[in-house]
């Protein structure tokens, strides 16, 4: 969150919304007296700026004189020029913008007169006919127009740079209106979404829904959201992770099955984390982490595709190519590739040490308590994460930070999971899952032990799961991708504020 509080508004800005609201009691006593509606409801437009734009941009001014052709718009007045008997102003609608051309004698002098005292952010309604300007810009000659809204607050002049950022956040109706490159964001994001739902189903998944609000926090290792169930007198978590309940519908008898669900965790905020956020998870029957990397692989090609029609990305000015196979590494794989620690990393005492050197302390990391295995998670966290700008699969994470994924059969001491780094992030978790009920139990009392000592993120003991598992579940493999860090990728944001319409703020102290 940026340091710099948002601005009051300025004497003028005052005065401008006093001005409007003049103008906004006029057409109130208008509408007292009969003569006509100050909020009028019953305009219908029947075409979109951009599509106007792109079905007329080939044809001359004498074919659209030819064709007359009618058309009805309506949007946000973004810029205005009044120049006497005729005027032109800027309509945007949820599509782009277009130009309008207005003239008295065709509009009627009343409406003309009326338009003269519209203001910027007003909406109006057009009906007119497609022509061409004499400078050649595709435009509306209006010969009907209707103000439908009257807007109270002025638009802002800019509404950018680093002051401004937070209020972009905070008031995003605004940046929307104004920012071009904003509003394209997020119908790429909507479109990612649309298509990896499209994606899923087409390979024989079954969308579902789960609980928001769980009596047993799990999925998961953080830090949940609580509140109070006053019917049930009891206390209730927000969901930190969908994953149990969808496994409970594996052993139910679904084989694929995915949800696209919002996620809450009470930890910190920064450029890539909000404390609610969108994944995907989805769980495969007869899948193990080496079939989900595969499939993981040809997701995240197909969103990119569908949202912005390329796999070769740029992100903060450096490429990104998402063509070629994922590299797939395990986390000594990688500390060998982009360190120089060589044999060391065997090491618990070097491990320990090296730690202590990049900040780690023994009263925060617990580094003594730690196993081999946990230590060189934590000198790849601190070493190779940033690294790993091209897509990358790092595998055999430890079971003791792996509670609900499948030991390796060969390496009992790692699992088979793997987490997706791309641009030095994580962007997805996936792993065969553990189906051993005897097996899980062990885990979740590893957990409760961990949390009795002070670990809050920490798993609970979840007897109903634990009960799921008992009935049998079939091998599978499961993997959660985070929607939002995948958008910034798609478009290129520095921050995942950019890419959640609403992110989480500090309250203002008073709105103006």
């Amino acid at each position: 969150m940026s340091d710099h509080p948002v601005p009051a508004p300025a004497t003028d800005d005052n005065q401008l919304i006093a001005e409007r609201r003049e103008k906004l009691k006029a057409l109130r006593a208008r509408q007292a007296a009969g003569e006509g509606v100050a909020f009028p409801n019953d305009f219908k437009p029947t075409h979109h700026a951009q599509d106007l734009l792109q079905q007329h941009e080939s044809q001359t001014a004498e074919e659209l004189a030819a064709a007359h052709l009618a058309v009805s718009v309506a949007g946000r007045m973004m810029l205005k020029r009044v120049m006497g008997k005729a005027s032109f102003a800027s309509l945007q609608d949820s599509s782009g913008r277009i130009q309008i051309y207005i003239k008295g004698e065709d509009v009627g002098a009343a409406a003309y007169e009326g338009f003269k005292h519209w203001d910027l952010g007003d909406i109006f309604g057009v009906e007119g006919v497609m022509f061409r300007t004499r400078t050649g810009e595709l435009s509306i000659h209006a010969t009907r127009i209707r103000l439908l809204t009257k807007s109270l607050r002025p638009m802002p002049d800019k509404f950018h740079g680093v002051h401004d950022q937070e209020l972009k956040y905070r008031q995003r109706y605004v940046d929307l209106m104004t920012d071009e490159a904003s509003r394209k964001r997020f119908v790429a994001r909507s479109r990612a979404v649309s298509g990896i739902r499209e994606f899923m189903v087409a390979h024989g998944f079954l969308e579902v829904e789960t609980p928001m609000l769980h009596p047993i926090p799990g999925g998961a290792n953080a830090k949940p959201f609580i509140t109070h169930h006053n019917a049930l007198d009891q206390q209730m978590y927000l969901r930190i992770a969908p994953e149990l309940y969808l496994k409970r519908l594996i052993v139910g008898g679904f084989d694929r099955v995915f949800e696209i669900n919002r996620n809450f965790r009470n930890e910190g905020i920064s450029v890539r984390h909000n404390p609610e956020f969108t994944m995907m998870e989805f769980y495969a029957a007869y899948w193990n982490y080496q079939d989900l990397m595969s499939f993981t692989e040809a997701l995240v090609r197909d969103a990119a595709t569908k949202a912005v029609g390329s796999l070769q990305l740029t992100y903060d000015g450096r490429p990104v190519d998402l063509a070629p196979r994922f590299e797939r590494l395990t986390i000594l794989q990688a500390i060998a590739k982009y360190t120089d620690a060589g044999d060391r990393v065997q090491d618990r005492d070097w491990l320990i040490e090296a730690l202590r050197k990049l900040g780690k302390t023994e009263e925060r990391h617990k580094l003594a308590s730690r196993s081999l295995a946990g230590l060189q998670v934590l000198y790849f966290e601190e070493t190779v994460e940033e690294k790993l700008w091209q897509p990358t699969f790092i595998c055999e994470h430890p079971v003791e930070i792996s509670p609900l994924a499948r030991a390796s059969d060969s390496h009992p001491e790692v699992t088979e999971r793997f987490e997706l780094y791309i641009t030095g992030r994580e962007f997805g978790n996936g792993f065969s899952e553990l189906n051993d009920a005897e097996d899980q139990a062990a885990r979740f009392h590893a957990q409760v032990e961990a949390k009795d000592s002070g670990d809050d993120e920490a798993m609970f003991f979840d007897h109903d799961f634990l009960r799921a598992l008992e009935y049998g579940m079939p091998p599978t493999g499961g993997c959660g991708i985070g929607i939002d860090r995948l958008m910034m990728l798609l478009t290129d944001s520095p921050s995942i504020r950019d890419v959640i319409l609403f992110p989480a703020l500090r309250r203002e102290h008073a709105i103006t």
